[in-house]
C-alpha cells in the first residue's frame, strides 16, 4: 500500500530489533506486535530464510496486504511511524530558523489528526518510540521529542538520500542528542567570548571608519564562534590543513577573529597607506587572502589558509577545491581527510550562481573530489537589494546541495549554540562519509549591501525589524546570565578587553607608513622569486639527454603484451617508436616526452579538461584502454626512474568550475606542471571569469604567482566559427607588465622546451599556448631528437629556407598560419619572400625581432599576416607592441563572427588573406 511505502527504508531496523525480541521471548513483546508475528503465515509468502525482516516489511508494505487481520493498535503503530517519517521528512520546514520573518506557511502540517491519530492517542505507549531513540513511550512524548530533534533551531534535510547506511547514522546522532547542543560553562563562555570579538571588531570599524565599506558580519556573527569550534573540532580529529573561501560579507572579521590577522595592518587597509612592496598593485582589502599556523587550545597545531578572491560571486569555491587536492595530492595521499576545505556563500550567489553547480558536480569525481567541503551559507535573507522570493524559485538557497545528496542544517544564526553544534555534526559528517554537508545560516543583514546604502528604500519593513532586534552576543550574554553561566558585568569587561586591544593597534598602525601585506602559502613557495618581464625572456636551459629520451620513448611506445588492444591504438602507440627512430616527431610524441622528462626530474605533472585524456583531436593517448575489459593502461606511470606523479582527468562538461579548480591547484603546487585544456579553444569563454580575475592578474592583486598552463586548440580549417579562432585576441589584450606568457607555436620541439621552462625556471607565470589542432598530424610539423635532446624554447624561428639577400618581403606571423604562406610560396615560386615566425607573443621578444630584420638588408615590403581577420588574433596587439619598420597587414576584414560556418566560402577567404602576403596591391 502506497501509505506504507516509506516503511522500507526508515524502519527496517525497528521490525529487526521487535522481532528477533519475539523469537527470543514472545511474551515480552506488546500484544499487538504478537499478534502480528504469531499470525503473519510465512508458509504463503516469498519468506526468505536469510532475511525475515525484510519479508515482513514486504508483507506490511504489499498492496495484497490484508489489513482487516491487523488490530487497531497495531494500525495505530504503522500511523506513529508515519508521523515519525513526516517529521524526518518535512519538519524542517516547521523549525524556529528565521530570526527576523515569519516563516512561509507549509501544508499539510504535522499535526497528528493528518497521520490517523488525535488527542485521544496521545497517552496511548507505542513501541515506535524506539526509532527515536526512546524506550516504548506515549505519542505525547514521541511527539515532544520529534518537535525537540526536527522543529526547533536546527532544522535538517536529509531523507533523500539514498544510502540506507547514512540515514540510520544521521537518525542515530541526532537521536542520542535529541540535535540539541549541550556544552559545558567552560564551552559556553568560549562561545561568548568568540561573539563578543565578532560584534566588538565590526562595532569598532563602524565608529572610527563611517561610512567605509567593510561588508560587515552583523547579522550573522555567530559563524566565529562556529568556525573557531570547527577548526577546534577538526584538528582534534586529525586534520591538519584548513583550506577556506569566502566572499565580502564578514570576512575581515574573520581574517582577525578566526586567522588571526594583525589588526594593525586591517587598520593601515582602511587608511589606504601605499604596500611595502613595489612590484604589484594589491586589491582592496576584503578581497585579500591570508596563511597563518594555528595553535589549538589543546596545543594541536593546523595550518589555515584563506584563499584571496575577487568579486565575482563563487568563483573562490573552485579555487579552494584546487588548492585543497593539490596539498592532498603532495601530503596525504592516502588520507585525503588531514585537508579541510570550507566553502562560506552567500544566500543569494549559492542559489543564483551555475558555478556552485559545477563544483558539487566535482565532488565525487575521481581528478577534483577532496573528500568533502563543508559549505556554509551565511544568508542574510537579501542579495544586494532583491528579495529572496525573487532571487530563486527553489525553497531554499541550498537546493543545489540535493544534487550530490548532500546533508542540510538550516540553523537559527541568533542561537549561537545551535550553529556550533550543526558545524560540529557537518564535521562528524564530513569525516565519516568524506562528502560534502550543508550548513543554512539564517540571519540577516544590519546594513545595506554595504556600509554606504540605505537598505530602507527597498526593505523598509524588514529593517525596521532588524533595526530593533539584539545582536547574537547580547542575546546569548542573557541566556547564559539566566543559566548563572556569568554574571553581569563579564561581557562589558570581555568587551573593554577586546576594544582597548583594538585601541592599542589602531594608534600603532597610525605610525606606520606602509601597509604590511602577508603572502598567501607561503611556505609552498619558498625558494622562488618574481620578475619582469625582462628577465621572463632569457634563456632556459630545457635540454634533456638523448639517453633518457631513448628510455622514455621505449616505455610510452610498448603496450603490455598480455592486454589486447584496438588495432588503432597499437598502431598510435608504436608509431612513436617509429617516428622517433626516424627523426621525425610529430606532436603528440614530443608532448608525452615532455612530460616523461619533468616526471625522472621529480616535478608532478597534472592534465584536466574535457576528453584530455585521449585529446579531442586523437594524439594524445595518456590514457589507453584495454578492449575487452576497458581497463585503463597509462604508460608515462612507468617510466623508469618516475619521481613525479603524473595525472590526467577527463573533466565533468565544465570550464568555469575546472579551470578554477586547476588554478587552484597550481597556486598551491608550483612544483606540479598544472595544464587545463580546452576541448576547443574558444570554450573557454565558459571560463573567462577565471582568466580575467585570477590567471591575468592574480600577482598584481594578492601578491600570487600560479603556473597554470592553458592549451587553446586554435587555427582556421573551416570548422565554423566556434571551432576556429581560441580568441588571441582577449588574452593578449590582458598581456601587461610581467602577468604571463602566450606562445603559439609551429613545431613539436618548441612546445616539448615550452613546457619544459614552465617547470625549469625559479618563478612561476600562467602560460597560454594556442595549441594545433591540423598541425598534429601534419607531416611538416615534425621535429628531430637532437631538437629535443639539445635545443631550448625559441621566442621566434627565423627563415633559414632562403637567401636572405634576396629577400625583398619579410614575412611575421604565427602558428599554424606559417605554413600555409609557405605552401603558397612554394606553389609561387616566390624566392624573394622569408616568413619568420613568432612562437611568443608576451612577453613580445623587441630585441630578437630586431636581430632578425638586420639580417635582411634589401627587404622593403614588411607584413604582419594572420588568418584571423582584422579585429580579432595579434593585429591590435602588434599595433602596439611592433614598431621596429614600417608594416602592413595580409588577413581577412573585420567580421562579427571569427569564421564562416560555409567551408567553400571559408576556404576562399582563407586562400584571400594568403594572397595579400605576396600582393601588396591587395592590401585593405
Amino acid at each position: 500500500m502506497d501509505r506504507f511505502s516509506f516503511l522500507n527504508a526508515a524502519h527496517t531496523e525497528f521490525f529487526a530489533q521487535l522481532y528477533d525480541q519475539y523469537l527470543v521471548n514472545p511474551d515480552s513483546v506488546e500484544p499487538s506486535w504478537r499478534s502480528f508475528f504469531q499470525g503473519f503465515d510465512f508458509g504463503q509468502t516469498t519468506y526468505n530464510d536469510e532475511n525475515p525482516v525484510q519479508t515482513i516489511v514486504e508483507y506490511v508494505t504489499s498492496d495484497n496486504t490484508d489489513y482487516s487481520q491487523v488490530s487497531e493498535k497495531l494500525k495505530k503503530e504503522f500511523n506513529v511511524l508515519k508521523l515519525i517519517d513526516g517529521y524526518r521528512t518535512r519538519g524542517h520546514l516547521f523549525t524556529k530558523t528565521n530570526p527576523v520573518r515569519d516563516r512561509r506557511t507549509s501544508s499539510p502540517t504535522l499535526d497528528i489528526e493528518n497521520f490517523g491519530l488525535s488527542t485521544a492517542d496521545l497517552s496511548t505507549v507505542f513501541d515506535a518510540a524506539q526509532t527515536i531513540g526512546l524506550a516504548p513511550s506515549s505519542l505525547q512524548d514521541i511527539v515532544n521529542r520529534l518537535k525537540a530533534i526536527y522543529c526547533q533551531h536546527i532544522g535538517i534535510e536529509y531523507m533523500y538520500i539514498r544510502n540506507p547506511g547514512v540515514v540510520k547514522w544521521i537518525q542515530d546522532k541526532l537521536a542520542v542528542n535529541v540535535n540539541q547542543p549541550n556544552f559545558s560553562s567552560a564551552e559556553k563562555k568560549t562561545i561568548l567570548d568568540k561573539l563578543n570579538e565578532a560584534v566588538s571588531f565590526e562595532n569598532f570599524l563602524h565608529t572610527k571608519y563611517v561610512g567605509q565599506k567593510r561588508f560587515s558580519l552583523e547579522g550573522g556573527e555567530s559563524i566565529i564562534p562556529a568556525l573557531d569550534a570547527l577548526i577546534e573540532q577538526a584538528a582534534e580529529k586529525g586534520v591538519e590543513q584548513f583550506v577556506m573561501g569566502m566572499a565580502h560579507r564578514g570576512r575581515l572579521n574573520v581574517l582577525a577573529n578566526i586567522f588571526g590577522k594583525s589588526t594593525q595592518d586591517i587598520f593601515g587597509e582602511f587608511d589606504g597607506k601605499d604596500y611595502d612592496q613595489e612590484y604589484f598593485d594589491g586589491d582592496v582589502k576584503y578581497h585579500l587572502g591570508l596563511t597563518a599556523d594555528r595553535k589549538t587550545r589543546s596545543g594541536k597545531s593546523i595550518n589555515i589558509n584563506l584563499a584571496p578572491n575577487p568579486s565575482h560571486l563563487e568563483t573562490v569555491g573552485a579555487v579552494i577545491e584546487g588548492i585543497t587536492r593539490a596539498k592532498q595530492d603532495k601530503y596525504f595521499a592516502d588520507d585525503f581527510s588531514k585537508v579541510l576545505p570550507i566553502a562560506v556563500h552567500g544566500d543569494a550567489a549559492i542559489a543564483g550562481q551555475g558555478i556552485l553547480y559545477e563544483i558539487i558536480q566535482m565532488a565525487q569525481l575521481d581528478g577534483y573530489k577532496t573528500g568533502g567541503t563543508i559549505h556554509i551559507v551565511i544568508n542574510n535573507q537579501v542579495g544586494f537589494t532583491t528579495n529572496y522570493l525573487d532571487a530563486r524559485s527553489s525553497t531554499y538557497c541550498t537546493d543545489v546541495a540535493k544534487v550530490t545528496l548532500s546533508p542540510v542544517l538550516h540553523v537559527n544564526a541568533d542561537d549561537a549554540e545551535a550553529v556550533v553544534h550543526a558545524v560540529s555534526f557537518a564535521l562528524d559528517y564530513r569525516m565519516q562519509f568524506g562528502r560534502d554537508v550543508f550548513i543554512d545560516l539564517l540571519g540577516y543583514r544590519k546594513y545595506g549591501h554595504n556600509e554606504g546604502d540605505e537598505p530602507r528604500f527597498t526593505q523598509p519593513v524588514l529593517y525596521k525589524i532588524i533595526a530593533k532586534h539584539k545582536n547574537p552576543r547580547d542575546i546569548y550574554a542573557e541566556k547564559l546570565l539566566s543559566e548563572g553561566v556569568i554574571d553581569a558585568s563579564y561581557v562589558n569587561g570581555l568587551e573593554k578587553q577586546y576594544k582597548s586591544a583594538l585601541e592599542e593597534n589602531l594608534e600603532a598602525s597610525r605610525k606606520k607608513d606602509l601597509t604590511i601585506i602577508t603572502p598567501f602559502m607561503k611556505n609552498e613557495w619558498e625558494g622562488f622569486v618574481q620578475v619582469t618581464d625582462t628577465q621572463m625572456l632569457q634563456k632556459v636551459d630545457t635540454t634533456f639527454a638523448k639517453e633518457g629520451l631513448d628510455s622514455i620513448i621505449n616505455t610510452i611506445s610498448t603496450l603490455p603484451s598480455d592486454k589486447k588492444f584496438i588495432n588503432k591504438i597499437t598502431k598510435i602507440v608504436t608509431d612513436r617508436k617509429v617516428g622517433y627512430d626516424n627523426n621525425t616527431l610529430d606532436w603528440g610524441t614530443a608532448e608525452a616526452l615532455a612530460y616523461g622528462s619533468l616526471l625522472t626530474e621529480g616535478f608532478d605533472v597534472r592534465i584536466s579538461g574535457q576528453d584530455v585524456e585521449r585529446g579531442t583531436f586523437s594524439h594524445r593517448h595518456a590514457v589507453v584502454k584495454v578492449e575487452d575489459s576497458e581497463e585503463e593502461v597509462i604508460l608515462l606511470d612507468a617510466i623508469e626512474n618516475k619521481k613525479g606523479k603524473f595525472g590526467v582527468f577527463n573533466s565533468l562538461l565544465s570550464e568555469y568550475g575546472v579551470l578554477g579548480f586547476d588554478y587552484g591547484y597550481a597556486l598551491a603546487n608550483p612544483k606540479a606542471l598544472t595544464i587545463w585544456e580546452a576541448q576547443f579553444g574558444d570554450f573557454s569563454n565558459g571560463a573567462q571569469i577565471m582568466i580575467d580575475q585570477y590567471i591575468s592578474c592574480g600577482e598584481d592583486k594578492w601578491n600570487n604567482q600560479n603556473g597554470i598552463v592553458l592549451l587553446l586548440p586554435h587555427g582556421y580549417e573551416g570548422q565554423g566559427a566556434e571551432h576556429s579562432s581560441a580568441r588571441m585576441e582577449r588574452y593578449l589584450q590582458l598581456c601587461a607588465r610581467h602577468n604571463m606568457y602566450v606562445a603559439d607555436c609551429t613545431t613539436p620541439a618548441n612546445f616539448f622546451h615550452l613546457l619544459r621552462r614552465q617547470m625549469k625556471t625559479n618563478f612561476r607565470k600562467p602560460l597560454v599556448v594556442f595549441s594545433p589542432k591540423s598541425l598534429l598530424r601534419d607531416p611538416r610539423c615534425v621535429s628531430t631528437v637532437e631538437e629535443l635532446a639539445t635545443g631550448s624554447f625559441q621566442e621566434t624561428i627565423d627563415d633559414n629556407t632562403v637567401d636572405k639577400k634576396k629577400v625583398k618581403t619579410l614575412v611575421f606571423c604565427t602558428g599554424k598560419f606559417y605554413y600555409d604562406i609557405v605552401a603558397e610560396r612554394e606553389n609561387n615560386g616566390r624566392n624573394d619572400v622569408a616568413v619568420v615566425r613568432i612562437e611568443q607573443l608576451f612577453p613580445f621578444p623587441v630585441e630578437q625581432i630586431k636581430e632578425i630584420i638586420a639580417k635582411y638588408p634589401n627587404a622593403d615590403d614588411y607584413v604582419w599576416a594572420q588568418e584571423e581577420p582584422k579585429n580579432m588574433g595579434a593585429y591590435s596587439f602588434m599595433l602596439m607592441n611592433f614598431d621596429l619598420v614600417k608594416w602592413r597587414l595580409a588577413s581577412l576584414k573585420a567580421y562579427s563572427a571569427p569564421a564562416s560556418g560555409s567551408y567553400t566560402r571559408a576556404k576562399r577567404r582563407h586562400a584571400d588573406a594568403i594572397r595579400m602576403v605576396f600582393d601588396k596591391n591587395l592590401f585593405r
